[in-house]
């Protein structure tokens, strides 16, 4: 990692925009469901990402799809990017039709040796404004990775629990990964491009969005204890690939969720934790 990366730390830019009621009605009908939302309406947990959009002309950005290094994000040399977690707190609702700032900031930037070879974690501190009022305080991790070696050894996958209190089935769809894509312009190959996510990053097929994942998860949570979030952390530990079926699940431990995504084979997917 170049000496001079971690000089990005401390760095922030600001956007604004107006919570449109399109995208969320466009998301709902995304997840099966009849746009209902009206102006006023708080914006479900995790929907914020359908906003604060960023498009580069498509000359300015890496093979992968997404905008080339060395911008608001460190030139990170690391080919493979990704995220690989977040924590959020809920302070205020987010109301359609409001117009709202985000302020995000480079909070950290770390380099590790993991199994699969040289990773380096960037954590981005966002924070979303209703006029003077802090709404929504997000820790994104992207993390950095090599390519996979051909003919390396996968690492071995963790158990989800086994004690679900609430389990449903999702079953993915290229049309549902495609339109979560264009709702986030997220132009990560991994999602629509199956021969590169098999040939160039070692997926065995279409990756599933990872903050998809975390916004059922989020809506699980919601759902199942009839409240609003307070917090809420999630953590991807097993890609969701290949248009492998798979369950949200999770269980109530004194005053919040414990939550997970589960493959069919029981390999822990994701981790998650909600608060209310």
């Amino acid at each position: 990692m170049p000496q001079d990366i971690r000089d990005w730390i401390g760095r922030s830019e600001t956007q604004q925009d107006s919570l449109r009621v399109q995208p969320a009605h466009f998301m709902q009908a995304t997840l099966g469901q009849k746009p209902s939302l009206m102006i006023g309406d708080p914006l479900p947990p995790l929907w914020h990402w359908l906003y604060f959009l960023e498009a580069k002309p498509v000359p300015e950005l890496g093979r992968d799809g997404h905008a080339k290094k060395g911008g608001f994000l460190p030139p990170v040399a690391l080919p493979r990017r990704m995220r690989a977690g977040g924590r959020f707190r809920f302070s205020a609702p987010l109301p359609l039709g409001a117009a709202v700032t985000r302020r995000a900031t480079i909070k950290d930037i770390v380099e590790k040796a993991g199994r699969s070879g040289k990773l380096c974690f960037v954590t981005v501190l966002d924070e979303i404004f209703v006029g003077e009022t802090l709404a929504i305080s997000e820790e994104e991790d992207i993390v950095y990775r090599e390519d996979p070696a051909p003919g390396a050894p996968q690492p071995s996958p963790l158990r989800a629990p086994c004690e679900a209190e609430v389990s449903e089935p999702v079953s993915p769809r290229e049309v549902v990964l495609f339109r979560y894509s264009a709702l986030t312009f997220n132009g990560h190959r991994i999602h629509y491009d199956v021969d590169y996510a098999r040939k160039i990053e070692g997926y065995e097929g279409l990756v599933f969005h990872g903050p998809l994942t975390a916004t059922l998860l989020a809506d699980l949570a919601c759902r199942t204890q009839g409240a609003p979030l307070k917090h809420f952390s999630y953590r991807g530990l097993s890609p969701i690939a290949g248009m492998r079926p798979f369950h949200i699940e999770g269980r109530t431990v004194c005053d919040h969720m414990q939550l997970w995504a589960r493959l069919e084979d029981g390999t822990l997917a994701v981790r998650a934790e909600a608060g209310f």
